[in-house]
């Protein structure tokens, strides 16, 4: 099985290295035992310091203090069309960082389309771009690897025709149903029919409906251009400091410092046994 490498590293100095590395950890676990069975993609998520440090032939997520223009955040090309995610510092960076790279490992260069009914009346059969976290991406729908924020997403099943009894449609369960997009999130697609491509947005009270117009011909990626057009509220902000999602995170964390300590502390006494051992 083919190995997908992907480096977290950081352009802020809001952010130490021992959290990167912390966040780093939980993006791993999260690939290798959440998203993997799912779509069948193998990925190793490593922290580095520097860019500089980012090995030849990794994918970096760039976490940045501002990004500062609208739909520059999220997934993009390189000069050799290699990909690369730019992530906005916040208090939920952890659920942004898990948000693109799961969309970095199931559609690497943002033009993967799945064909199905259109959920928009009177369109018939359209194609939907793969991005696994948008239509739950909302804090509220994240969950918990270790204790970091990490994003929902969405299953192959997402795309079935009808909804069926007991099938998961994301890894939380949030999605209950075939192309259902919940509070603040979105989903993209394309209509052969005139050429257009169009959002469903729950940045509101309810669901509505975008026409984006016809992208350029030309486009390397459609994600990019698609994010371009689009503005996704909730992503790139913080969680209000009383967030319940984040307390929970921070609770989780003061709960499971004792257990690390003790583990920490065990690791020291069995390697000072070794040492006098050899002495």
């Amino acid at each position: 099985m083919l190995i997908q490498y992907v480096a977290l590293t950081s352009e802020t100095d809001k952010l130490g290295f021992d959290e990167l590395a912390r966040v780093a950890g939980a993006l791993q676990k999260q690939a290798a035992r959440d998203f993997q069975p799912i779509w069948g993609v193998s990925a190793v998520v490593s922290a580095f310091a520097t860019l500089e440090d980012v090995p030849i032939g990794y994918w970096p997520i760039i976490v940045k203090t501002n990004v500062g223009i609208a739909g520059v955040a999220g997934i993009h090309l390189d000069s050799e069309g290699q990909p690369y995610s730019l992530v906005e510092f916040s208090n939920q960076w952890s659920l942004t960082a898990s948000h693109e790279c799961l969309e970095m490992l199931a559609d690497p260069f943002g033009n993967r389309l799945v064909a199905g009914d259109s959920i928009k009346k009177g369109q018939g059969r359209v194609e939907y771009l793969v991005e696994v976290s948008d239509p739950s991406e909302a804090a509220e729908f994240a969950y918990k690897v270790n204790d970091v924020l990490v994003s929902d997403f969405y299953t192959p099943r997402y795309f079935d025709p009808v909804a069926s009894p007991g099938v998961q449609y994301s890894f939380t369960g949030a999605l209950r149903a075939p192309r259902q997009v919940l509070k603040d999130g979105y989903l993209s697609w394309h209509n052969p029919v005139d050429n257009h491509w169009w959002q469903a947005q729950h940045f509101g009270p309810k669901l509505k409906f975008v026409d984006l117009g016809i992208l350029p011909a030309d486009v390397k990626s459609l994600r990019a251009e698609i994010d371009k057009r689009s503005f996704r509220p909730r992503l790139v902000e913080s969680l209000p400091p009383n967030s319940k999602l984040v307390a929970l995170a921070t609770q989780a964390r003061a709960a499971a410092t004792p257990a690390k300590a003790s583990k920490a502390k065990a690791w020291r006494a069995d390697i000072a046994a070794l040492r006098e051992f050899k002495g």
